[in-house]
């Protein structure tokens, strides 16, 4: 089977062998013809060649990437296996659970805490919760009104 390149080559070893008057205007669209084929034929030998390669890559990322899922996969295993004893039914933030054991329980969500302040301004201490926090108003004293830009919380950890 010839290639889209040998056919353009045959057609056009075809119409030289016709030895067509050089000067006749049907001669020269001929011509023009096999030169459009010929270059459709090599432009189309580049893609294919194109697609190749980019076809050996695509291949060659399937296989990194099946070597990543993999390896993720041992990895999962390993940082999870110490949960495989859990009960089916813990959801990892309960005190109700063997397999928990209060673990989780300093990622409680649940917990408010209160927080003193100082006023630079007036000198007031006032107290405010972690609410204060999940709003883009800022923090006034309840006093003065002076607008504390700058908060600095200590653990409790921190003090001992």
């Amino acid at each position: 089977m010839m290639t889209i390149t040998e056919k353009a080559a045959y057609i056009k070893g075809l119409v030289d062998g016709l030895e067509l008057d050089e000067s006749a205007k049907e001669t020269k669209v001929i011509k023009a013809l096999v030169d459009i084929i010929d270059d459709m034929a090599l432009s189309l030998a580049d893609a294919e060649d194109d697609i190749a390669v980019l076809a050996d890559e695509i291949d060659d990322i399937e296989e990194h990437l099946d070597a990543v899922d993999k390896d993720l996969s041992d990895v999962e295993d390993i940082v999870f296996e110490e949960y495989d004893e859990f009960d089916d039914e813990c959801d990892f933030d309960c005190d109700s659970c063997e397999g928990c054991d209060g673990l989780y329980d300093e990622y409680d969500d649940d917990e408010d805490y209160e927080y003193e302040v100082e006023c630079p301004d007036c000198g007031e201490v006032f107290v405010f919760d972690d609410s204060a926090f999940e709003t883009d108003d800022p923090l006034t004293c309840p006093n003065c009104g002076f607008v504390i830009d700058e908060i600095e919380i200590e653990d409790e950890e921190d003090e001992d």
